[in-house]
Order: structure tokens, then sequence, then C-alpha cells
């Protein structure tokens, strides 16, 4: 037995269009897809909040989760996560108050401090930067919604929520994963590249966790991309669409649909699109069966994670498919 098959394995769906295709398609998609995780025997499917962005198609993580868990039968269905600061506690708690009340005993409330992506988007939201540091107080204020000893409004209720067991995350590096410690929450913390900076954020999580109605003890999970192949090139291809859209990001400013590798390899790039397009290539966890379960079991025993949440993006569905099954597989899931 590994380290790989001592551990949860679950999956983050982004929800990006592919070139081509529209955004509902993009997320009927993620609901198919969710359908076949289940078989795979993951533990958890979670979708994610982006606003304003072409290429995903995921803007409103806990309606989509209510569709994902409504198609599904077993598998826990969450969100990676609702952005905090983007919303009011008060409507998040009533939100996972109708996913629990509807689907009770499968959702997970995964919670972010990121705010808009841009300045338009910020002020559009109705909020800026500095929002993110109420993030640590917005938390308090959510989760006492949940436990109806919330006292910033005490008149105030969240029905269906209150009194409900909906298990938060907060999703985080740094000085959010102080926070989760201090609040006694579970951490989700990524990426994989980043393995010293994400070690020495784990390190100080357990340090400092202090036990909660929520969680006794510290629970960690480890999250990034995983691209499982046949051989370490194909797996490789699977990340040129992601790494991709992520370079023309940062050159451009617009995230756009994902498109064939075999279209970007024969892309003429600028030197700093080619830079930034190598580094989204560079330190993922990608190559065969065997490499991989090497990598990850490395990852595992030196963080000591109880969960790894991966997430895959590609234009390729049916290579993504084929990489979630191998990786099922070599973590001895269920349904591999």
């Amino acid at each position: 037995m590994t380290a790989a098959t001592r551990t949860k394995f679950s999956v983050l769906d982004r929800s990006r269009t592919l070139q081509g295709q529209d955004a509902p398609a993009a997320l009927r998609a993620t609901v198919e897809f969710a359908r076949r995780i289940e078989e795979f025997g993951y533990h958890r499917f979670w979708v994610s909040e982006h606003h304003s962005v072409p290429g995903v198609a995921g803007s409103a993580p806990t309606v989509l989760a209510a569709a994902v868990a409504a198609a599904t039968r077993t598998i826990r269905v969450g969100t990676g996560g609702v952005m905090l600061p983007n919303h009011q506690p008060l409507v998040v708690a009533e939100q996972f108050g109708v996913l629990e009340s509807l689907f009770p005993g499968r959702i997970d409330m995964g919670l972010g401090r990121s705010v808009g992506f841009t300045g338009g988007v910020r002020k559009a939201l109705g909020r800026d930067k500095e929002d993110a540091a109420d993030f640590a107080a917005q938390l308090a204020t959510l989760l006492g919604y949940l436990t109806g000893d919330q006292t910033e409004h005490p008149q105030v209720h969240a029905h269906p929520a209150e009194g409900l067991r909906v298990p938060p995350y907060v999703l985080a590096m740094g000085e959010g994963a102080a926070i989760a410690a201090e609040a006694g929450l579970p951490l989700v913390i990524g990426d994989l590249r980043g393995r010293s900076r994400m070690l020495a954020a784990i390190e100080r999580y357990r340090e400092g966790f202090k036990p909660s109605v929520w969680a006794d003890e510290p629970y960690v999970i480890i999250s990034g991309t995983v691209a499982v192949a046949a051989d370490k090139a194909a797996a490789r291809r699977l990340l040129i669409p992601e790494a991709w859209s992520m370079a023309y990001s940062r050159t451009h400013g617009v995230f756009p649909p994902l498109a064939p590798a075999e279209e970007t390899e024969a892309r003429a790039m600028t030197p700093k699109e080619r830079d930034f397009y190598e580094q989204g290539l560079a330190g993922q966890v990608h190559g065969t069966e065997d490499e991989v379960a090497a990598t990850l079991d490395s990852l595992i025993t030196a963080s000591g994670a109880d969960e790894v949440l991966v997430t895959t993006s590609t234009y390729d569905r049916a290579g993504m498919l084929d990489s979630y099954r191998r990786l099922a597989r070599l973590a001895g899931l269920s349904g591999a």
C-alpha cells in the first residue's frame, strides 16, 4: 500500500470553455463530468467561482453545485470555493442551508478570500481589494449563522441554515492558512509546484491549529494539477491548453477558451508569451501512472496530507477522462 492508496482523492472543476464551445455547453459538461467522477470513486466534486472571465463558465458555484448534486447520488459536492469577500455572510449561509437541506450529508462549503480579478469586476461586485482583509471576521460571522450564535446581528437568523452541519473549508496560502488554524477549520492549499512554500504553510497551520466545533484536529487537502497518460509526452499534451490560456491571460488580460494542444504547439509566441507558457508547464505533476504515483507519494508523505484535490483543464475531454480514470486506478479508488 502506497501513500496515494491511503489518501482520499477529490476533483475541482472550473467549467472551462473549449474553443468553439459556448458557456452553457461548458456548464452541462461539468455536470456530466461529475457523474463520471462519481463512477470512478472520487470522494468530492467541487466547482469554482470566477466573474467576468470569458474562458470560464463557472460564475455561480452554489447554483452549479445544486445541479451537480441533483445529477449524482453519493459523491460529496461543494465549492472550491465561494469567495467570501464578494458576498454577504448571511446570503452565503442561506445558500448552503438550502443545499444541505436538499442534499443532506453531501454538501461542503469551501471558502476563499480572493476578490474580483480586475478593478471593473470589483466595482461591479461592490467590493475592493481591501475587503479581503476582513476575511477572518466575515468567516466568523458566516459560521455564527450556521451555529446560531453570531453576534453582529443577533436578531437575524439564517434559515434554513441555522443548526445544520455544513462542513467549512478554507482555501488559502500564507495568511489564509493562519486564519484557518485560528478558526479550527480544514485547510485546502496549493499549488503542488510550490512545494517548499506549501509545506511551510502547512507546518504553520498545524502548529497554530485550535480545535473547534468543526474539527478536533488539523485536516489538510493539497490541491493542484495532475495529468496521467500512457506516456509522459501524452500527459504533457494535456497540460498545454491551460498553460497557453494562462500565458495569454498574463500578456493580454483575457482568458481565452482552451484550444487543441496541436494548435498551441504550432503557434508563434512572443518571448514574453513563451516565458509564461513554459512557466505554466514547469513542475506540474504529470506522466505515466507509475511516475505520477511516485510524485504524489512523495508529496503526500512530505505534507502529511489527508486528501488530494485534483484539477485538470484541457481541450481533450477524452484524454482528461482517461487521466482521471488512471489516477483513480493508481489511488486504488473503488470505481477504478
